[in-house]
């Protein structure tokens, strides 16, 4: 199995890349997925000389990605059209600065940063990973159910504003309508979706094995659906789970206990690769931003100075490094729009934080959530 990924890494973007995937699928799948851990199956890592020592595995997948992943859900300072020719150099600064994970989303701009992203790396694509994810509904904001017909025409859409011919990750940006969430229990959080689950996981295999996509995973879901599809993982010669996109940061409060204290351990029961979304809490983090008074924030801000201070580096790059300190971060997830602040939160990933000061930091991450939790039940 290690000749054909090192022959896949070789194959130039073409039309038979597909038709490579096709049967690299079909021929490799009972090998790959015959064991829910697979870590012992999985291909070695090529050497050194062929990849940059900065790359993980992301999962059980044969996917080596940087530890910071550029997202494209530009809101400031570039816009989410596709034309946009500073995100274009933006996204070749990311190559530049070491970065190979990118990405992006069909609602983002409905189609603008794939796009952008696609003309982005324009002559670039076997040197990057491209993670792509289907949104719950349509442009006109209705909901909508993962279908194979509906997922099939994603897939397409986004390929074609891509201009590549396969994704290398293919999530789901968020429950569809048939799957319950955290802000719509509709069904119900405690009914069976093993049924649907069994859908999803069928059509994106079949996904992988048209050559289309190279994995898949979910974004947003709750532990009961993704439990759900690590188990179907378990099925012999089925495309299992890749990985997850979700939100984790040291200001997520109850998120961040739903983290750890439910996805994590299907993160490692399942092997797989984690993308950490919003490192800096949608911005909340960022220095200069106002703080209002009374807020929790100001302590965990006075926190993350002192460490900043002590470690001589910036906020930021405190911010990044305390996410990827956990092992189950595959990447962190940032959206950076200006160069300086790529390289910043780059050379977050870099900075291994010693063992008393993540004890701090998870400290002051655990008075956080405290608080918002005092604040909140003081206010009802």
């Amino acid at each position: 199995m290690s000749v054909s990924v090192r022959v896949f890494q070789n194959i130039s973007c073409s039309s038979d890349r597909r038709t490579f995937l096709k049967n690299f699928g079909a021929a490799t799948s009972t090998a790959m997925l015959s064991n829910l851990v697979g870590c012992e199956l999985a291909t070695p890592p090529p050497s050194s000389t062929t990849r940059p020592s900065h790359l993980v595995r992301f999962g059980h997948t044969d996917l080596f990605v940087s530890k910071l992943c550029q997202g494209t859900a530009f809101r400031t300072h570039l816009s989410r059209e596709g034309g946009n020719a500073e995100a274009h150099k933006l996204l070749r600064h990311c190559v530049d600065t070491g970065i190979n994970f990118f990405d992006t989303a069909e609602s983002y701009g409905w189609g603008g940063s794939e796009t952008a992203l696609g003309r982005g790396i324009s002559g670039l694509r076997d040197k990057v990973i491209i993670a792509t994810k289907a949104a719950p509904g349509s442009d006109s904001g209705e909901p909508l159910i993962f279908t194979k017909e509906i997922l099939t025409k994603k897939v397409e859409g986004s390929l074609k504003r891509l201009a590549t011919d396969y994704i290398d990750l293919y999530l789901l940006h968020g429950p569809d309508k048939s799957t319950p969430s955290d802000e719509r229990q509709v069904p119900s959080s405690k009914s069976s979706t093993q049924k649907h689950m069994q859908e999803i996981a069928d059509t994106m295999d079949g996904l992988v094995r048209s050559g289309k996509i190279r994995h898949w995973g979910v974004s947003n879901h709750l532990s009961k659906q993704v439990g759900e599809l690590v188990k179907l993982g378990m099925r012999p010669e089925k495309s299992r789970m890749a990985g997850l996109e979700d939100y984790y940061n040291i200001v997520a409060g109850p998120r961040r206990d739903f983290m750890v204290n439910e996805l994590f351990p299907l993160i490692n029961k399942g092997n797989l690769g984690l993308m950490a979304f919003s490192p800096l809490g949608e911005g909340r983090l960022v220095p200069g931003r106002k703080v209002e008074e009374g807020s929790p924030l100001i302590e965990t801000i006075k926190t993350l100075d002192e460490v900043a201070i002590e470690l001589g580096v910036s906020r930021p790059q405190i911010c990044v490094a305390w996410v990827a300190s956990h092992p189950e971060v595959t990447s962190v997830l940032s959206g950076a729009e200006k160069p300086e602040h790529v390289e910043e939160n780059f050379k977050g990933t870099e900075l291994q934080l010693p063992a008393e000061v993540l004890r701090k930091l998870n400290t002051a991450a655990n008075d956080y959530t405290t608080q918002v939790a005092q604040q909140k039940t003081e206010s009802s």
